[in-house]
C-alpha cells in the first residue's frame, strides 16, 4: 500500500494535476466574463450581476463540502493528486468512489486491501480518467438533443415518473452489486450498511418534507460519517 500511495502522490502526478484544475480555474474566470458581458443584453445591472455571483459562490459551499468529505475517504486509497483531478473536473464523488471500486475488483482486488498494488493504481487511473471522458464527449455530441428527448418521453403519460424510476434502478444496481459481496462477510458489514441507507433515506425524506435544498446536497456525506461512526464505535 505504500508503494502504492509513493506513485498516487508522485510529482509526475501533481503536475498532471495542476494543470487539469488549472485549465478548471482558467474556464471558470472567463465563464464568469463572458456571463458579465452577456448580462448587458439581457438588461442586468452591474448590481443585480455581482449579486447573482455572490448567491452562486454561497449556494456552491455546501455541495462542495459534502463531496469534500466524500473526497477524503478517496485520498486514502488513491491519493491526492488523482482525487482532485477526478473530483475537480466531474465533482460526481459517489460516481468516482464506484468507479475505483470496480476497477479494483475487476483487477482481482480489493481497493486499499489485498492486492492493491501499482498495477491496480494504474488500472483505477485508466477507468476513471476513461469513464470520464465518456461523460465529457457524451455532453458535447448530445446535449442539444437531450431536451428534446426529455420532451419527448415527458409529454406522454408517465414519462416523468419513468425517467426518474431508469434513473433511480440504474443508480441502485450498481451499488447494490457492491453491496451484496459486503453483506456475504458477515453482521458489522450489515449493520454498517443499514446504518448509510437509513440516513440517507431519512435525510432525503426530510429534504422533501421541508424543502431542504442543501441537507438533498449533505445527504450523502451525513450517511458517510454516520456509517463510519457505526462501524468504528458501534462495531
Amino acid at each position: 500500500m505504500d508503494i502504492v500511495m509513493e506513485l498516487a502522490n508522485s510529482k509526475v502526478m501533481w503536475l498532471v494535476a495542476s494543470l487539469v484544475i488549472g485549465l478548471v480555474i482558467f474556464q471558470s474566470i472567463k465563464f464568469i466574463q463572458l456571463a458579465s458581458r452577456a448580462s448587458e443584453d439581457v438588461g442586468m445591472s452591474k448590481k443585480e450581476v455581482r449579486s447573482a455571483v455572490k448567491t452562486g459562490a454561497i449556494a456552491a459551499i455546501g455541495p462542495s463540502i459534502a463531496i469534500a468529505i466524500v473526497a477524503i475517504s478517496l485520498i486514502a486509497f488513491i491519493g491526492n493528486p488523482l482525487t482532485m483531478i477526478r473530483i475537480g473536473v466531474i465533482g460526481s464523488a459517489p460516481i468516482e468512489s464506484l468507479g475505483a471500486s470496480l476497477a479494483a475488483e475487476a483487477s482481482g482486488a480489493r481497493l486499499g486491501g489485498e492486492g492493491y498494488d501499482k498495477a491496480v493504481f494504474t488500472a483505477i487511473v485508466w477507468v476513471l480518467c476513461l469513464g470520464g471522458m465518456g461523460w465529457l464527449l457524451f455532453t458535447v455530441v448530445f446535449t442539444k438533443s437531450l431536451g428534446k428527448i426529455q420532451d419527448k418521453v415527458t409529454q406522454k403519460g408517465n414519462g416523468q415518473k419513468l425517467m426518474g424510476i431508469f434513473a433511480t434502478a440504474a443508480m441502485i444496481a450498481a451499488f447494490g452489486n457492491l453491496l451484496s459481496a459486503e453483506i456475504l462477510k458477515g453482521l458489522a458489514p450489515i449493520i454498517v450498511i443499514i446504518a448509510a441507507a437509513g440516513t440517507m433515506i431519512i435525510s432525503m425524506k426530510l429534504s422533501d418534507k421541508y424543502n431542504l435544498a442543501w441537507l438533498r446536497e449533505w445527504a450523502l456525506g451525513f450517511s458517510i460519517i454516520i456509517s463510519l461512526c457505526f462501524g468504528y464505535f458501534v462495531i
